[in-house]
């Protein structure tokens, strides 16, 4: 085939999946992908998609390790649905995501690893994987010898069998460049970076990324590549490819800096929250201490410690940690302390589904203390926005003194979007809630603002303000402890309305799509926003009357919840466990009926289910 006859599809979207063994390097082939997307100008909207295990057996069906991203011209939303182009590496990859193909899509297989003894393990009862899954008349097939072919590049590097198969990767990465009409200098500058340390690896990796790169492009593999348009409307500013974990580290960085304090973390390792803490322990450049804890307790003790301290104190957990943390987390409330909370949720319970997604912590985060111990509790909605709500959390908790608990889940931790870098001075100021001079000499325990209940904040060494704290109840005047009925009622009632009372500076609730004459309003909260808007977009241009309400302030619920809610004929739930937010909205806004969809899967909405669930309401 000449070169010059190579068919381009322009496309404003297109959805790409790497799928292969947990050693095939399928997560760094797809970060490099997407981060040379969102180099060339493409919103991206990734999901890294792996197994729990360490390492299950090569070529089973338990050891699939998956990275999905989705490109697109204007805003993308969430990682698509199903793919338009699949890059296999073997047949148990194939089996696993075989559903999530489109109609006449691409597949990329390595062929070196479509042997009978292969199809086996991938519990294959035929030699013909194609036509047993019903894919063979529809889906493009583009059997490349991955294996082999990255074995001819490397051949003189002097280097193992193994540490050579390795490297296919990025001979597929290669050939999705060329078919994608990426260009392979600025996946090279990634490579760098990432073994940089490494120079005769690096130099390995380039190697095969570039022959295969040239595959491609001298064979034009018999199909038409791909040009992806360029986003037109960016704002004008720096921009890079984020994840949650990361939006998140750094937005607890923005704060501390803001509110001109030193940023402590307490913590104790658990997937998938981890690599918060392992990026600000490479932060000491802007002053974060971190302190790696010997378990989860000590984590958010040290924290509170830090806090009690003069510090802007945070601790990272996934569920069974914040569970573990319920006791020291109501010491901070009964001692009115300002602290981050960071709940990276995962399925459950137990040990659960250490690896996938779900919304389940929401009702521990409410109620999961003993006694009446109320938290501020918000919850980020995309990768990039986890900044903002890491510096909301820190905001609310200096402005307020209150521990404020931030949820965010397994999808948005690894999942990464296009994120545009906030200028310091562009964000809003942060005011911790310093004692005022006229308390010196007067300091107590309990001594707060009377207007707001806010407690005053009176860092050790500070003269004049000497105080005792801890988590026996308080005599609200003297500060001392006390065991009388009355006062207990009235410092239980002055706690709750200084949690009420930051309704007073969240946002009011905004409503998307049909905002003014829907016949189903759609609510949701957290992560999964992305998905609940593509659905509700897709429908109203068919026709439909639907709007979104989408909540990121859970406790206390923006002022406007249930005159928003009651605005509407109809009101469906969703949500990624079995009911909590519908449960708790029911005991805020009276009168309304709650419709719920849910899923429990580890898995995070399709666009697809989501509208056929709308679909059915509206009739």
């Amino acid at each position: 085939m000449d070169k010059q006859t190579v068919k381009v599809t322009d496309t404003d979207n297109v959805v790409i999946r790497f799928s292969g063994d947990s050693g095939d390097g399928m997560q760094l082939t797809g970060t490099l992908f997407s981060n040379l997307s969102a180099i060339l100008g493409n919103e991206i909207s990734t999901f890294p998609d792996f197994p729990a295990e360490i390492r299950a057996p090569q070529g089973t069906l338990g050891g699939v390790s998956g990275f999905q991203v989705h490109l697109g011209a204007e805003k993308v939303y969430t990682p698509g649905d199903e793919a338009d182009v699949l890059v296999a590496m073997n047949p148990a990859a194939l089996k696993v995501n075989a559903k999530g193909l489109k109609r006449m899509g691409v597949l990329i297989i390595d062929a070196d690893s479509f042997t009978k003894k292969d199809l086996e393990k991938a519990e294959f009862k035929t030699e013909n994987p194609y036509e047993e899954l019903g894919l063979s008349d529809t889906i493009q097939i583009v059997p490349v010898a991955l294996t082999s072919l990255t074995k001819e590049s490397l051949a003189d590097f002097g280097m193992d069998n193994k540490s050579v198969v390795r490297c296919k990767n990025m001979f597929a990465l290669g050939v999705v460049c060329w078919l994608f009409n990426r260009p392979i200098e600025q996946a090279i500058h990634f490579l760098g970076n990432k073994f940089g340390k490494k120079p005769d690896l690096l130099k390995a990796n380039v190697k095969v990324l570039t022959d295969g790169y040239n595959y491609a492009s001298n064979i034009h593999l018999n199909i038409s590549t791909f040009h992806v348009n360029k986003t037109q409307e960016l704002a004008h500013g720096e921009y890079t490819s984020i994840n949650g974990n990361k939006a998140t580290a750094w937005g607890l960085i923005a704060a501390a800096e803001k509110a001109g304090l030193k940023l402590f973390l307490g913590s104790y390792p658990i997937t998938p929250a981890t690599d918060i803490m392992h990026e600000l322990a490479a932060r000491k450049d802007v002053g974060a201490i971190v302190v790696q804890a010997e378990d989860e307790i000590s984590g958010i003790c040290t924290a509170i410690g830090a806090s009690f301290a003069g510090n802007l104190a945070a601790t990272s957990t996934s569920g069974p940690g914040l569970a573990l943390k319920s006791e020291a987390l109501g010491l901070a409330v009964m001692a009115e302390l300002p602290l981050v909370l960071i709940d990276v949720m995962r399925g459950g319970p137990s040990t659960g589904l250490p690896t996938k997604t779900e919304q389940t912590d929401l009702l521990q985060a409410l109620y999961g203390r003993n006694g009446e111990s109320p938290c501020v509790v918000i919850a980020a909605s995309t990768p990039d926005n986890c900044f903002h709500y890491a510096y909301m959390a820190g905001k609310l908790a200096l402005e307020h003194m209150t521990p404020v608990i931030l949820l965010t889940d397994t999808f948005l931790a690894n999942g990464t979007s296009l994120w545009k870098l906030p200028k310091l001075a562009e964000l809003a100021p942060i005011s911790p809630y310093y004692a005022p001079e006229e308390m010196k000499g007067k300091m107590k325990a309990t001594s707060r603002d009377e207007e707001t209940k806010i407690h005053y904040w009176a860092i050790p060494g500070r003269e004049g303000f000497e105080h005792r704290n801890g988590g026996l109840e308080k005599d609200y005047v003297k500060g001392s402890i006390s065991t009388d009925p009355k006062n207990h009622q009235h410092m239980v009632d002055a706690r709750a309305e200084k949690v009420a009372r930051v309704a007073e500076v969240v946002p009011d609730l905004k409503v998307e799509g049909c905002v003014n004459d829907a016949d189903l309003l759609v609510i949701g909260w957290g992560s999964t926003r992305g998905h609940l808007l593509s659905a509700v977009d897709h429908l109203n241009k068919k026709g439909r009357r639907i709007a979104l309400a989408h909540f990121n302030y859970i406790n206390p619920l923006p002022k406007n919840t249930a005159e928003i809610i009651k605005q509407y004929p109809k009101a469906v739930v969703c949500e990624l466990n079995t009911g909590q937010f519908a449960t708790y909205l029911r005991t805020k806004v009276e009168g309304v009926h709650f419709h719920q969809y849910n899923k429990v899967e580890g898995q995070p909405f399709t666009v697809h289910e989501l509208e056929e669930c709308f679909e059915s309401l509206l009739k």
